[in-house]
């Protein structure tokens, strides 16, 4: 385990080298500039403003300075926000995206495993269908849509509940205060719990039919022993594959719901630098998401093995 490890840890360096590579380049070929944007400039000035910034060089020396850089742990500062370098946005936006995701993840877990193994203990009846259906309803219905409806619901025309107004914040962060949580997690989450139902069903569906399972019901186990020993357990390993880069995408921040509900995660961010052309600000966001799916399906992996022991890895 220590070896292969290692070896992951190792390999981590090249992944993120082509990564880096390939967006800085691609990011070069896009029409515009950092500064095209500004008033016109003297042509003195904006040359002084370029070699301030190492844009006066040609492409490939752009390249090398911004890998010095990075191998020092320097990301450089923002083109578009001054008085900021790009470390100090990163570290002021990931918390916030952080609390967002892991939030918006555990709602997802919770509630998905719930309604996938309900799904599938009732198989091919009406519970069964009816997961499905919202299952593949939360799935296809992307978040720039139900962003909007869920804000149209409860913020702007409100809902009177038991005699509560259940009106909520539809925009700003303020410290992460419950209120303000409420619509972007539940945006972030919905597909989410999608996905891990319909996983969820089908590999306890699988598990049910094992060998194992008829064994413990011959045994005369009760039905809920068997479900929280032996089923859940086995039925949980696909969900830990798909787990990594979930787990990623949503710590690093959703693009477009951060940019709906106007939350300072990084996500927002790099929203930002991509219609500002910063480009140090966007290779910081891809640098850091970059390392955390590598991470997180690293973790994924090592999770497999340790909740099943047949999966081992060798030297």
């Amino acid at each position: 385990m220590l070896s292969y490890t290692t070896r992951r840890l190792l390999g981590l360096l090249p992944t993120l080298f082509i990564i880096v590579t390939f967006a800085f380049f691609m990011m070069r070929m896009a029409p515009g500039g950092p500064f095209d944007s500004n008033r016109h400039l003297p042509p003195e000035i904006e040359r002084n403003v370029e070699a301030a910034y190492n844009l006066d060089k040609p492409v490939y020396q752009q390249y090398l300075i911004y890998l010095d850089k990075l191998a020092h742990f320097d990301l450089g500062p923002s083109y578009k926000t001054k008085d900021f370098t790009v470390g100090e946005l990163i570290a002021a936006g990931l918390p916030v995206s952080v609390k967002l995701g892991t939030a918006a993840m555990v709602i997802a877990i919770v509630f998905g495993i719930a309604l996938g193994t309900v799904a599938a203990l009732h198989q091919n009846k009406a519970s069964d269908y009816s997961v499905m259906m919202l299952a593949m309803v939360g799935i296809t219905i992307p978040t720039f849509v139900t962003a909007p409806i869920l804000t149209l619901i409860f913020g702007v025309y409100g809902v009177d509940f038991l005699g509560m107004n259940l009106t909520l914040p539809v925009g700003g962060w303020q410290g992460g205060a419950l209120r303000n949580m409420i619509l972007p997690v539940t945006v972030l989450a919905l597909p989410q719990i999608a996905i891990v139902a319909r996983l969820v069903r089908g590999s306890t569906i699988e598990v049910l039919r094992s060998n194992f399972v008829r064994t413990a019901r011959a045994k005369g186990l009760p039905a809920h022993v068997i479900l929280l020993r032996h089923v859940l357990h086995a039925s949980l390993l696909p969900l830990v594959s798909y787990l990594g880069p979930a787990v990623a995408t949503l710590l690093t921040g959703s693009l477009i719901v951060e940019q709906i509900f106007g939350i300072p995660g990084i996500g927002r961010y790099f929203v930002q630098a991509s219609l500002n052309r910063d480009y140090t600000l966007m290779m910081g966001v891809i640098v850091v998401y970059a390392v955390m799916v590598i991470g997180l399906n690293l973790a994924a992996d090592l999770l497999y093995a340790v909740l099943d022991p047949r999966v081992t890895y060798k030297r």
